[in-house]
C-alpha cells in the first residue's frame, strides 16, 4: 500500500490509470479518486473549465428524471448501468423517499466503484438495493444476473438509466444495439433515462478532452444531437425532447453558464 492506495483497493487494481468514475467523482468535488484520475481531471477543467458544471448539471438531470418517473409515472423498480462512485442524492434515495418499498439495482463494471456501493448505498428496509459488477457492452448477461432477476420483477415497468456511460462505449462497440438489448429485455411500460456528451454542443476544448480520455480506461466519444435522439427510436420522448441536461425540466432558474453544458438527455417510456 502507497500513501495514495487505500488498502481497501483491490491489489490488482490500476491506479495510475486514470479512470472515468473517478475523474467524474473529483468534477463533482468527491474524495474517492487517486493522483492519476485528478491529474487527469485538471487537464480536462484546463481545456473546458465548464467540466465541474457539466458533472453537477447532469447529476441533477437524473436527479429530476427519476424523481418525475417515481411520482409523476408510478415507477418503483430502477436499472441504473455505470453508476459511478456514489454521490447524494443517490437513485435510492430518490425513488425510496418517494415509496420506501422501492427496489434498485445498481451496475458497474469497476469493482472499486462496487466496493463504494456496498458500503455506502444502504437503502430502507423495506425495498431492496442490490449491486452488481457487470459490463454495460455485454448486456444479455447483466439481464440474466441473479441480483437483476432477484430484485426486480421484469414483469412490471422498470426504469432504465444510462446516464453519462454510453459516450464511454465506441461505435464499434455497438451502442445501439447494446441499448435495444436492454430494453428488449424490459416490459412494456418501462423507461429509459439518458444522457450523453453532445459534439454539436461542445466548446473549443472538447478535443483536448477526446484526447484526455484516449490515455484513460475508457475513451470518448463524442455524438450529435440526431444520434443521441437515435437511441429513443420507437420510444414515446417525454417533453421537452431531447435536450442539454440543464433545460430538461428544470426546478428553477438555469444555473449561470448553462448554455456552455454539452451533456443532451431526455426520458422516454416504452410502448
Amino acid at each position: 500500500m502507497t500513501a495514495d492506495r487505500p488498502d481497501f483497493v483491490p491489489a490488482a487494481l490500476d491506479i495510475d490509470v486514470p479512470h472515468s468514475a473517478r475523474m467524474y467523482d473529483y468534477y463533482l468535488g468527491g474524495k474517492e479518486n487517486f493522483r492519476a484520475d485528478r491529474e487527469a481531471a485538471e487537464k480536462v477543467i484546463a481545456a473546458a473549465p465548464e467540466a465541474p458544471l457539466m458533472a453537477r448539471e447532469n447529476r441533477a438531470f437524473m436527479n429530476r428524471a427519476v424523481a418525475h418517473l417515481a411520482t409523476e409515472q408510478g415507477v418503483r423498480q430502477f436499472l441504473d448501468v455505470g453508476t459511478g462512485i456514489p454521490t447524494s442524492p443517490n437513485l435510492h434515495e430518490i425513488v425510496q423517499a418517494v415509496d420506501p418499498a422501492a427496489r434498485i439495482v445498481y451496475a458497474d463494471y469497476d469493482p472499486l466503484v462496487l466496493t463504494h456501493a456496498r458500503a455506502l448505498l444502504g437503502g430502507t428496509p423495506e425495498g431492496r438495493t442490490a449491486y452488481l459488477q457487470a459490463d454495460l457492452r455485454e448486456p444479455v448477461p447483466l439481464l440474466a444476473s441473479d441480483e437483476v432477476r432477484e430484485t426486480l420483477d421484469l414483469s412490471r415497468p422498470v426504469g432504465l438509466c444510462l446516464v453519462a456511460i454510453l459516450h464511454f462505449i465506441t461505435d464499434n462497440e455497438d451502442p445501439y444495439g447494446v441499448v435495444r438489448t436492454l430494453l428488449d429485455g424490459l416490459p412494456s411500460g418501462s423507461y429509459l433515462t439518458l444522457s450523453h456528451a453532445v459534439s454539436d454542443a461542445a466548446t473549443a476544448g472538447a478535443a483536448s478532452i477526446v484526447s484526455t480520455y484516449q490515455k484513460s480506461s475508457s475513451s470518448l466519444t463524442l455524438r450529435t444531437t440526431a444520434q443521441i435522439r437515435a437511441f429513443f427510436e420507437g420510444l414515446d420522448l417525454l417533453d421537452p425532447g431531447v435536450t442539454l441536461v440543464p433545460a430538461w425540466r428544470p426546478t428553477g432558474p438555469l444555473p449561470e453558464g448553462h448554455e456552455k453544458v454539452w451533456i443532451a438527455g431526455g426520458v422516454a417510456r416504452m410502448p
